[in-house]
């Protein structure tokens, strides 16, 4: 080979020698500027807390629903809804008349059986004789001057009924007083003709046999004459009413006429209604007057005759069985009232004026207004990170921008099924009373369930989680990704989460999550 061949093969390598250089240079040029470039976040030690987000509504701490505790009619309602009460003022009652005359008739009793006992327990002393004799004496007066009073009502009765037949119906018929009298005008019911006259002829006997008896009336047959005007009574007043009968059936009388007749036979009837009355009034008197002669007699004769122990004992227990009675009165009395068990504000009235109500039905409810708390429920995945007098942050629908803050009072150990889904109720109380908080403000609660101070944080999205386990990713030599294998603790709202394990503080961990 020639030197000058030599030197031409010479120049080639080292040409071919420096493209070769240069493309290795630019290739690792290349390599380098395309290296990954990884985002870090470090662990930090600070402290975390696990919160559980739930809702719930303001509530009142104290609330009632109201009612009567007897049947009866609503009498007065003396608040409405929306009014504040104080503790024991009645918001509504009913009527008690019946009840209160009932405690009179029983009051009435202890006061009887107390003085029986009395007397018992004194025994026989001159002074408890005469006074027994008094009681009898003025009872058998009483009765006496009530039947000393019959003739006098009777005699009233007996005017009355008089007037009614004789005068109020004498332009009824033709020939009254006679055994054949006639209807004055025409009636189209011939049974109602010969009712109304077989009647009228009956009323003329009953009025001529009741003024004979009335002239000889004695303590003795007053009881029969009684009696018997009473029936005189009732037999003219069916009169009266065939009388009313003939009215409707008649024909051709003018309206004037037939107002007229009307008016009359509605005096007949008031006549004889308030006969009616008053002798059924003194009738009802004397009965009550033989009772009292009959019972001063009883306790005269039981003065007289002294008592036992035994019948001490009854008598006592008598007077507590009238005590009873009277006590039981008035708790039924009591019972129709419906009362303010607290003083409060009503949130529904429902009491009506005249309404007929039955026991046990709820009318009213009540709450106090400064008196609130948070009623929520917490679902069965999160109940046992719950505790009470755990922290609560509260945010209210109705104040936005505000948080409220309170603990865990109370916490339902029996589970509510909704749906299928089991929850856990729990009640907050506020920290601090805020008077524009209403029962019924929709509430978002965070539960402060567990706090930890001085471990490691990371953020969530740090941490690498699949079927293998749980793991945070750092870089190891040659840039080479290593997967450390961690435990983790609690989280919190914010999104960072405790590190148990399997990692330090300061160390530089991959952001596989946010970027």
């Amino acid at each position: 080979m020639t030197k000058k061949t030599f030197k031409f093969f010479k120049s080639k390598i080292f040409i071919f020698t420096l493209i070769i250089i240069i493309i290795i240079g630019v290739w690792i040029f290349v390599s380098k500027s395309h290296k990954t470039i990884y985002q870090f976040v470090t662990v930090q030690r600070g402290t975390i807390t696990e919160v559980v987000n739930v809702t719930g509504n303001v509530t009142s701490t104290k609330s009632v629903d109201l009612g009567f505790q007897n049947s009866g009619t609503i009498a007065d309602v003396f608040y409405n809804e929306g009014d504040y009460v104080q503790k024991g003022s009645v918001i509504a009652d009913l009527n008690t008349n019946q009840l209160e005359a009932q405690l009179a008739q029983a009051n009435a009793n202890v006061d009887s059986q107390t003085a029986t006992l009395k007397n018992l327990e004194a025994g026989a002393t001159p002074q408890n004789i005469a006074v027994s004799q008094s009681a009898v004496n003025a009872a058998n007066q009483t009765l006496q001057n009530l039947y000393s009073n019959v003739s006098n009502v009777i005699s009233d009765s007996y005017t009355n009924a008089n007037d009614a037949v004789r005068n109020q119906l004498n332009a009824f018929f033709i020939n009254p007083e006679t055994n054949n009298p006639q209807v004055s005008f025409t009636i189209n019911d011939s049974q109602i003709v010969n009712n109304f006259i077989s009647e009228r002829i009956e009323a003329s006997a009953i009025l001529n046999k009741w003024q004979n008896q009335n002239k000889n009336i004695s303590s003795s047959t007053a009881d029969t004459t009684i009696q018997n005007a009473l029936n005189y009574l009732s037999t003219i007043k069916k009169l009266l009413l065939t009388g009313l009968d003939a009215l409707v059936n008649t024909t051709n009388m003018s309206p004037a006429l037939e107002t007229t007749y009307k008016t009359n036979i509605t005096t007949g009837l008031n006549e004889i209604n308030s006969s009616i009355t008053n002798i059924n009034t003194l009738v009802q008197n004397i009965a009550s007057a033989k009772i009292a002669v009959a019972q001063a007699e009883a306790n005269l004769n039981v003065t007289l005759a002294g008592s036992t122990q035994e019948e001490i004992d009854a008598q006592k227990a008598n007077v507590k069985q009238a005590q009873a009675n009277v006590q039981a009165i008035e708790a039924n009395i009591q019972n129709s009232s419906i009362i303010a068990p607290m003083s409060g504000v009503i949130t529904r009235q429902d009491a009506r004026v005249g309404e007929v109500v039955t026991p046990g039905i709820s009318l009213v409810s009540m709450i106090v207004p400064n008196s609130l708390e948070v009623d929520s429920y917490i679902p069965e995945v999160d109940i046992g990170k719950i505790a009470l007098n755990d922290a609560v942050s509260m945010t209210i629908d109705a104040f936005p921008n505000e948080t409220f803050t309170g603990k865990i009072f109370y916490i339902n150990p029996a589970e509510t099924v909704t749906s299928g889904v089991v929850n856990y109720q729990i009640k907050v109380a506020f920290d601090k009373n805020d008077n524009r908080l209403k029962s019924g403000l929709t509430v978002n609660l965070a539960i402060a369930t567990k706090t930890k101070n001085n471990v490691l944080i990371v953020p969530q999205y740090a941490v690498l989680q699949n079927t293998s386990g749980t793991f945070v990713e750092t870089l190891g030599s040659n840039d080479k990704i290593i997967q450390n294998p961690v435990t983790l603790g609690i989280s919190d709202q914010n999104g960072n989460v405790e590190i148990i394990s399997g990692a330090t503080e300061n160390e530089k961990i991959i952001n596989i999550g946010l970027k």
